[in-house]
């Protein structure tokens, strides 16, 4: 198969100047895949500047989709014209956090894997340890731009397995951006009895209905009383916390013997606002975080897709060719703006 040496990438420096550049197609080696990009998803964490800001310039993009151009040698599970999904991070699997189920704190995962140059480019090398554990094949069923899905939905399965959601539980979602809606449709599928969704964005709201939620209320301290008529006189028995900015309601909101999932990432130097007593004592509360996917979640997550339990089209609200790509970061900073949700960059236009 023929390609251009040279390729377009949208080059990060800041949340507001992202720049379509050239750089030559990454080569490939033993083991490794080159793999065209057809469809890439901005992800919340891709705007947060505190945390790029020693590392720029670079090319991010870690929610990938598309075709196998080229494999190394050695390759035996892929070949060329192969559709195939992606994750940027796997893990060792045989230090001491992995072989004790915490796979997304090994460090392998943490600091030693990625791809080559980043997601937003038109192709990206995928290492050796990827392609053995973190490549999977795209069901004939799936478009490109579900399967790159994968990524995100195994987060957040893997943040629902963490705080031990049980079928029969009330769940309330406070933010309702990508993360949130994944988080409904999951907690539906798995069984939660009940499913809040809380935002202050009304569209968000709405698409919280779409995606499954039995009520979708405004965010403030009212919201409790809802949610306690709605649930036998009791708050939520496990609160999602999808937004920093909701972490004091959600702390407020969760009932006794509940859990409180930390999923998304908070601005630098948040602190959580409560006391030792106030928090915990006579409450049996479990506070609980997690961190990305692990290639098990992947796997169950592509498979959730293919079967349509959790419909990720639904949350698509965005999608942008490569030069238009750059202001796709803005609508994701600024969704009230652009009614944003969902950006997905198609490296191929």
């Amino acid at each position: 198969m023929t390609y251009d040496k040279t390729m377009r990438v949208l080059m990060y420096y800041s949340n507001q100047d992202v720049r379509l550049e050239q750089m030559p197609v990454p080569e490939i080696g033993p083991g490794e895949l080159l793999m065209k990009v057809v469809a890439s998803g901005i992800c919340g964490s891709d705007v947060m500047e505190w945390y790029r800001r020693d590392k720029v310039p670079l090319v991010l993009g870690h929610e990938v989709a598309g075709d196998v151009i080229e494999v190394g040698e050695g390759v035996e599970k892929f070949k060329p014209g192969d559709r195939v999904t992606a994750t940027h991070h796997v893990p060792c699997n045989t230090c001491h956090y992995c072989l004790n189920g915490h796979h997304t704190i090994c460090e392998t995962l943490l600091k030693g894997t990625r791809f080559h140059p980043g997601g937003f480019a038109e192709y990206i090398r995928i290492p050796a340890i990827n392609v053995d554990r973190g490549v999977f094949h795209i069901p004939k069923e799936v478009s490109y731009e579900e399967a790159s899905f994968m990524e995100p939905l195994a987060c957040v399965l893997r943040g629902q397995k963490n705080a031990r959601l049980e079928p029969g539980q009330s769940v309330l979602v406070l933010g309702s951006g990508i993360s949130g809606l994944l988080h409904i449709a999951l907690a539906r599928a798995l069984g939660a009895g009940l499913v809040v969704a809380a935002d202050t964005i009304p569209f968000r709201l709405r698409k919280a209905e779409e995606m499954g939620a039995h009520l979708a209320l405004k965010a403030d301290e009212e919201m409790q009383e809802v949610l306690r008529k709605a649930n036998e006189g009791r708050l939520a028995d496990l609160v999602i916390i999808c937004f920093d900015g909701f972490i004091p309601l959600g702390l407020k909101s969760v009932e006794r013997g509940g859990t409180v999932l930390f999923f998304a990432g908070a601005q630098e130097g948040a602190t959580i606002p409560s006391t030792i007593n106030d928090l915990f004592w006579r409450t049996e509360i479990t506070l609980t975080s997690t961190y990305a996917g692990a290639p098990y979640d992947c796997y169950t997550a592509l498979k959730l897709i293919r079967a349509g339990t959790v419909p990720v089209e639904k949350t698509v609200t965005h999608r942008l060719a490569m030069k238009d790509a750059p202001r796709g970061f803005q609508a994701v900073c600024s969704p009230v703006e652009h009614e944003c949700v969902k950006v997905i960059v198609e490296p191929q236009r």
